[in-house]
Order: C-alpha cells, then structure tokens, then sequence
C-alpha cells in the first residue's frame, strides 16, 4: 500500500519527528494534535479555548488532506484532566456533529508541553467523486 505524507504550509508545525498526516490507501491518519497556533506558539489557556485550538487544527489539516470533519471514522481524546470531559465534549460535538466518529477519550498523566488535551483522528481521505484525497480514481462498488 502506498503512503503519502501531508505536511500543509500555514498549519502548525510538528514539534518532534513525525508526520502531520499521512495517507495510506482510502485513510487518512492525523497524528495527535495539541494546542499550537500556526507561528508554533502553544497555547496555554483554559480547556476551552485549547479544544477549540485543536479542533480547528484538525480541521485544518483535513481539508489540506482533501478530506473533512465529516469524514472522520475514530477519534482518540487524551485529557490532562477528566474533570474536563464535560467541556471537551460539548466543544467536540459541536465540531463533529451530528454523525459523530466512534471515540475513545482517556485522562493521561502528562501530554506533551504540559497541554491539557491531544487529540488524533482516523478519516476517510477519498473524495464524493471517488478520487482519493491525492487524486486517484478508485474502483466502484
């Protein structure tokens, strides 16, 4: 199976050794997004506002992937804190309604640069006209 690496300019940087997304086959695979603007600035608010940061960089990163927040089969959710479970699914239902992903959502001791949430997303990367998200035609049916 082929695999293409994604690496958007205007996005946020990667902070360590690894791919944005990559696409392999039919499925795109973000790796796990934390709070960071796209000068690579983290962002070290309140839950809220580091939810939404990360929403809108996976959001970002799906439509440079060719593909979209409807398109997302799995999300896992890693919060610093479980008390801020309410929050974070009220801001992530607003993200993926109302056809929501399969989720797991678990509290970890620490995330990287002492955020309070990461999140990675499994999508589906081909398009309505059954291209893939890199433009080849797929078989129908």
């Amino acid at each position: 199976m082929e695999k293409r690496v994604v690496r958007p300019e205007g996005g946020p940087p990667a902070k360590g050794p690894y791919s944005p997304a990559v696409i392999a086959g039919d499925f795109l695979f973000l790796s796990g997004q934390i709070p960071i603007d796209c000068e690579g600035k983290v962002n070290q608010g309140d839950i809220a506002e580091q939810a939404h940061l990360v929403f809108q960089n996976i959001k970002f990163l799906l439509e440079k992937a060719g593909s979209s927040l409807t398109k997302v089969i799995k999300t896992t959710v890693y919060l610093a804190d479980m008390g801020d479970f309410g929050k974070v699914n009220e801001i992530y239902a607003s993200y993926f309604g109302p056809d929501f992903p399969a989720r797991t959502c678990i509290q970890v001791s620490k995330l990287p640069l002492d955020v309070k949430i990461e999140v990675e997303v499994i999508a589906h990367s081909r398009a309505q006209n059954g291209t893939t998200a890199h433009g080849r035609r797929t078989r129908q049916g």
